[in-house]
């Protein structure tokens, strides 16, 4: 890497706009190599990588070859490499030859003159103020048309835009970008001075930013952006704060590729980019805030992080696993996920919602199944509302998804047991400390291992009569007998404890089967299926064949009591989301009697 101290330079650090200082920096290329070079000015840093990068060391090396042929041409490409390359390779003899070993010519190969008569498109720098961790682009990308536009909560402002590549650019200008020189100085000046704080509390920034602020300077704004920065995680705070984005992957090597985002189901790529130490920083605070090893000896990591917006889980590996390092991000929604939210949304319908709603109240023992990304953790947390008030919650987690602190804040009795393969319990051991630990639900945010043994003997006797959740990776639910009893070891006798299967898509319930126990194995009887429609029922319960309905009622309970109950639970849903009361607040939420309930004091839902 090539640092260059441009705080003389008249282009403010910007190679394109200033050819003494583009001069500077091809000269200083002449006999070394860097794969990025970085300029700073007055508080604010330019990051040239990737094509703009491999301009600047094929002119240091052009410009030194060249000169022993023609001293004017070599002077050009130090101020003017893209117009020394285009002269050169129109001529014969030396010139051409030396702008083709070089690498010059290839770098100019292909892109339109017009847009390149300044350098301004080759040369594109990702510009941040020095304190920030990520570098951005400020100029979109060459030739592309706007698509939208849409201002995020945080101040940013980000532009669609699409043209020659064949992913659209989700291009993102934070805050910072409008600063002003002086102001950005202001802001580094505050960051050191942050530094110097021993205390490290919420309000140091705000006091950073005071002590140093000049008349006249946004000091609110400062100091959002510098605990923004310096507590926070920097631009890709504001990436988090987007409703749009669901997802955002940096590749490894993350120095050589630039974020991607998707954005309504779609992939993009931005303008954002990582640099080494921001790279290096962002490893750090994985494993300061999850506790956990990450590292060559540990090179992957899941964890959630607490951002402006609310949880992002992030997925990281690092070598051996990787290239170095990198990183997969997935926002939380900040509002809790209920089953009128999702029959509002179109993921069930309220007649199925209703079903789940009696079952989980009443003692059921369920997983909910489906591909990667398919809903099963909203789905699951969702059905966590529909437990009765009084019940204890045990969420088994290696990375917290389940909405433990929102069940809290509610009043409810819940308790995360985090596991994972450190100090923390097994998952095995987990569903073993949650039986010790008193009557209530066990719910297993993703059964993929030795727990599953665990969680099929809690099923049987160890939670007998309690809600038994979890989440499962499979297709259907003959894929989901299979990964169970083949994959995982679990009897066919034990799998049969299962009382329903419910099977997502694409967030959308493709089915809901429960489970019938027969000599030879288990068998699934579908009670809702996915249609053009939604999910509509398959009859079944209304024709009195249900064993999952039967199984629900107390021992003075029909089964006609459970399934007006269902029916009644259905009809209040379905008022609930047509009045828009879908949040946990707004619901009705573990009021009825679970007990009662079974002893069918009035057979209906109460």
């Amino acid at each position: 890497m090539l640092a260059v101290d441009a705080n003389g330079c008249p282009g403010r650090g910007d190679l394109a706009a200033s050819p003494d200082c583009l001069a500077t920096v091809v000269d200083a290329l002449t006999d070394r190599d860097a794969d990025a070079i970085r300029t700073r000015h007055a508080g604010r840093e330019r990051a040239y990588t990737g094509r703009a990068a491999a301009c600047l060391v094929a002119a240091g090396r052009f410009r030194e070859q060249v000169g022993f042929h023609e001293q004017r041409l070599a002077g050009r490409a130090a101020r003017d490499p893209i117009g020394a390359a285009r002269e050169a390779a129109g001529r014969a003899g030396p010139p051409k030859r030396i702008a083709a070993e070089t690498g010059l010519a290839a770098v100019v190969d292909g892109v339109d003159e017009e847009s390149t008569v300044d350098g301004s498109d080759v040369l594109r720098a990702h510009a941040a103020p020095t304190i920030a961790s990520t570098r951005i682009a400020a100029e979109p990308p060459p030739s592309a048309s706007l698509v939208e536009r849409w201002d995020l909560d945080t101040g940013a402002v980000v532009r669609l835009y699409e043209g020659a590549e064949p992913l659209r650019t989700y291009h993102l200008t934070p805050p910072t970008a409008r600063l002003d020189d002086a102001t950005v100085e202001t802001l580094a000046a505050a960051r050191d001075r942050l530094l110097d704080d021993p205390s490290g509390d919420d309000r140091a920034p705000g006091r950073a930013v005071r002590a140093v602020a000049r008349d006249g300077d946004p000091v609110s704004e400062l100091t959002d952006i510098l605990t923004r920065h310096a507590h926070g995680f920097g631009a890709l705070e504001h990436v988090f704060a987007d409703d749009r984005v669901s997802d955002a992957t940096l590749t490894a090597p993350v120095t050589e590729n630039p974020l991607r985002v998707v954005v309504d189901g779609e992939r993009c790529r931005t303008n954002v980019r990582l640099p080494p130490e921001g790279a290096a920083t962002l490893a750090s605070r994985l494993r300061r805030t999850s506790g956990r090893g990450f590292s060559r000896a540990s090179p992957t990591l899941d964890a959630t992080l607490t951002a402006e917006a609310g949880r992002v889980r992030v997925a990281a590996t690092t070598d051996p696993a990787t290239d170095g390092l990198s990183f997969a991000f997935r926002r939380g929604d900040p509002e809790a996920w209920t089953l009128e939210r999702l029959v509002a949304c179109g993921t069930l319908s309220s007649r199925a919602a209703g079903l789940l709603s009696v079952a989980v109240e009443r003692g059921v023992t369920g997983l909910v199944a489906g591909g990667r990304g398919a809903g099963k953790t909203t789905a699951l947390g969702s059905l966590l509302w529909e437990l009765p008030a009084e019940t204890r919650a045990l969420l088994i987690e290696d990375t917290a998804e389940l909405p433990a602190t929102a069940l809290a804040a509610a009043g409810r009795d819940t308790q995360r047991i985090r596991v994972g393969d450190g100090a923390e319990p097994s998952p095995s051991e987990a569903v073993r400390t949650a039986l010790r630990l008193g009557g209530g639900a066990i719910v297993v945010g993703e059964v993929r291992g030795e727990e599953a043994a665990a969680l099929y003997e809690a099923m049987r006797v160890g939670a007998a009569g309690e809600t038994v959740l979890g989440t499962i990776h499979g297709e259907d639910p003959e894929a989901v007998r299979e990964r169970v009893v083949t994959d995982l070891g679990v009897s066919p006798s034990s799998f049969a404890a299962t009382d329903l299967v419910v099977v997502l898509n694409d967030h959308r319930v493709d089915a809901i089967a429960e489970v019938s126990g027969h000599a030879d194995g288990v068998a699934f009887d579908p009670l809702f299926e996915r249609t053009g429609d939604g999910s509509a029922a398959t009859g079944r319960i209304d024709r009195g064949e249900s064993r999952l309905v039967d199984g629900l009622a107390g021992p003075d309970e029909s089964y006609a009591a459970v399934r007006d109950a269902v029916d009644e639970r259905a009809a209040r849903i379905r008022e609930s989301v047509r009045a828009g009361a879908i949040a946990p607040t707004d619901t009705r939420r573990g009021v009825t009697d679970a007990s009662d309930a079974r002893t069918g004091a009035d057979g209906g839902d109460r």
